[in-house]
């Protein structure tokens, strides 16, 4: 049994938002019947659910594609200043399909896109490897290499930041590993490794030691690499890809369902829960030398659904 909202977000491209708003609007039936309730239990074998007219039907097929963004797109599906968004220069077959996070306006690069929700739910959520590339205005100070090497929490994140952007602190977590390729006084470049997708996080980090972020572009995620993709273009995940993906995805769906079991059914006490506060303890980051292979993070389920991933 599953719940209706997480159904529809599960096997179609509705985000669990969507799926409740169409819930409640009264598009969704269920054999037959109009469902407002998005927490309605429903059987995945034997239930017929309807959303709009058109049957969701269960199934654990999906399509990846690995598209190589160019700066001046937005990963949206409209914009109300009239910006161009990925979707003007995608192809019609992959309007439907989901980014797995955002690239802003200005940053390039690798960007996954899916058909199946629950695969950018759970690539979004996961603590996989996102390497970058990064170009910055002056030299990489020791703050610099001390914040990436420990972690740092900013009071004031909005250096960096969207104007509108209502974040204001921002904790980063220690790089999974970094590279300096040039340190000058004017610019410099790194390569760089995390495990995090916050808002413009990056562009934050740097801003805070006062280094403008001047080029950004995502190099791979998950061990998916861009490599000699061009700028625009589009490709299918290799066979490779695909079966480390389903196995990454079958951890962390077997995982989740332990967690909502654990809920369900509390260990039997004293009647008080233990709180215990999460660890979020790292390693430190890596500063790799040129000769060194850079990022050995591929999808690794027992790793990365702990949070603590392979260097």
């Amino acid at each position: 049994m599953m719940r209706l909202n997480k159904f529809i977000a599960h096997y179609s491209t509705y985000s669990r938002r969507e799926a409740d708003k169409a819930i409640q609007d009264g598009y969704v039936r269920i054999n037959g019947e109009i469902e407002t309730n998005p927490a309605t239990q429903v059987d995945e074998k034997h239930d017929s659910v309807m959303i709009s007219g058109n049957k969701i039907t269960p199934t654990d097929q999906f399509t990846v594609i690995v598209y190589n963004k160019p700066r001046g797109e937005l990963v949206t599906k409209k914009d109300p200043q009239g910006r161009r968004t990925i979707y003007d220069s995608l192809a019609k077959q992959y309007r439907h399909y989901i980014p797995v996070g955002r690239l802003d306006f200005a940053s390039e690069g690798l960007l996954l896109l899916t058909d199946a929700s629950r695969v950018a739910t759970a690539l979004m959520t996961s603590k996989m490897e996102r390497v970058y590339k990064v170009k910055i205005k002056g030299s990489v100070s020791e703050a610099m290499m001390k914040a990436m090497d420990e972690g740092i929490t900013v009071e004031d994140a909005s250096a960096g930041a969207h104007e509108k952007s209502k974040i204001e602190s921002m904790s980063f977590a220690p790089f999974y590993a970094y590279r300096i390729q040039k340190n000058q006084g004017d610019f410099s470049i790194l390569k760089v490794a995390i495990g995090e997708g916050q808002n413009r996080e990056l562009r934050r980090f740097f801003a805070h030691f006062g280094a403008e972020v001047v080029d950004l572009k995502r190099l791979s995620f998950g061990g998916i690499d861009l490599n000699n993709l061009p700028t625009g273009k589009v490709r299918f995940l290799e066979r490779s890809e695909y079966a480390s993906l389903r196995e990454f995805l079958d951890a962390f769906e077997k995982a989740e369902k332990q967690k909502q079991k654990s809920q369900l059914h509390p260990p039997r006490g004293d009647g008080k829960m233990e709180h215990k506060p999460k660890s979020h303890t790292k390693e430190r980051a890596k500063s790799k030398s040129s000769n060194e292979p850079f990022g050995t993070n591929k999808y690794k389920p027992e790793k990365n659904l702990q949070g603590e991933p392979k260097k």
